[in-house]
């Protein structure tokens, strides 16, 4: 039951940019990562002299200049199929990460 004035359906606010899907979001992703993403992959030397004290694994880091950049980012890796972590400041920019030994050799594989 509603109390008061007429109910009105709420519709979906519109983006400045249309949400991609499979390839073209890969193709977005990409250009993002030739701008100046970078790859981060661990070191097997320093995997055996540490052991399991030593936590670095397999991470691709897209860098955004802005916020606006930054949520388009995180759409194109929902998008994609992607498992958007938690992002970070770093030097005036925004990081975003995507770890995982799978997930890095599918982005590089594209």
């Amino acid at each position: 039951m509603c109390w008061g004035g007429k109910m009105r359906r709420r519709t979906k606010k519109k983006t400045q940019t249309t949400a991609r899907t499979g390839a073209s979001a890969f193709r977005a992703l990409r250009r993002f990562f030739d701008r100046n993403g970078y790859v981060r992959l661990p070191d097997p030397k320093k995997q055996r002299r540490f052991g399991s004290d030593y936590k670095k694994g397999y991470e691709v880091r897209l860098v955004a200049e802005t916020k606006a950049e930054l949520r388009e980012i995180r759409r194109l890796l929902k998008g994609a199929g992607f498992k958007v972590a938690r992002s970070f400041e770093k030097n005036y920019r925004y990081v975003q990460p995507v770890y995982g030994q799978e997930a890095v050799e599918r982005f590089l594989a594209q």
